[in-house]
């Protein structure tokens, strides 16, 4: 099933193994959770049995969900070794692989679709991800990316000079998105906008770390943090959220 096997080092993102042992959001470490996979399944209309990878897994809440609510061939991927294991403990039988989306130890055109469910702002290299997703999807294999976006881009540099273990840090903007996307051999067919998702998901956070202090630790290495600077720098960001599909185009040029 799988060609090459990749191990890399596992990231640092303390917040995501304290959510994912906290409970946060049903096991569903992401605005919207599976109701938004939901929405997301119904606009690329697989067939069962079709072969669906989900990049940046976590603890592989939704290729649990997948495989026994919906019938598809579906594994994970995910580089922490930490949220793997939290994930098999509960489902031994999960077919999860320690990765990163840079480098996916699979075949050209292995899967009919991609799940990148807020992980690309997390990932290093945004574009070699892209890449990777077209290169294992089958031609006219549907990408799903839900992610935070910056509706004020002016505020982007701001919050790259944070000190901060999330996806907050490499949140891109819609134009940058779009962008990237069609740079990676992708045809967008959706988008949508989730943002009061991700007001509700913040919000269980600040409940699940006991207060808005305590969230702010979890996501920096600042000593103490800096929450006044947070705070400006997420607000003058306007923050959304959003989901879209794209299609794998048939073209083989992208940058």
């Amino acid at each position: 099933m799988w060609g090459r096997v990749y191990m890399p080092d596992a990231g640092k993102c303390r917040v995501y193994k304290r959510i994912a042992a906290g409970g946060v959001n049903g096991g569903f470490i992401r605005p919207g959770g599976m109701a938004l996979t939901e929405r997301a399944l119904s606009l690329c209309a697989f067939p069962p049995g079709s072969r669906l990878l989900d990049v940046g897994c976590g603890t592989g809440a939704t290729v649990e969900c997948l495989i026994g609510e919906h019938g598809f061939l579906a594994a994970g991927v995910d580089p922490s070794f930490p949220m793997l294991a939290h994930g098999r403990a509960q489902n031994p039988l999960l077919p999860l692989v320690r990765s990163d989306g840079e480098s996916l130890p699979f075949f050209d055109g292995e899967w009919d679709g991609v799940l990148a469910e807020c992980s690309l702002s997390l990932t290093r290299d945004p574009d070699a991800v892209l890449r990777e997703c077209r290169r294992v999807l089958r031609r006219g294999g549907k990408l799903i990316l839900s992610d935070i976006y910056v509706r004020n881009v002016g505020a982007i540099p701001e919050l790259r000079a944070l000190s901060l273990h999330s996806c907050l840090k490499g949140a891109l903007s819609h134009d940058e998105i779009m962008g990237k996307l069609r740079n990676g051999g992708f045809v967008v067919l959706a988008w949508e906008d989730h943002s009061p998702a991700l007001k509700h998901f913040v919000a269980q956070l600040i409940l699940s770390q006991g207060s808005a202090q305590s969230l702010r630790c979890s996501l920096t290495d600042a000593d103490p943090p800096d929450g006044f600077r947070i705070e400006q720098a997420v607000s003058r960001a306007r923050l959304g959220y959003f989901l879209a599909v794209a299609e794998k185009s048939a073209s083989a040029r992208c940058a």
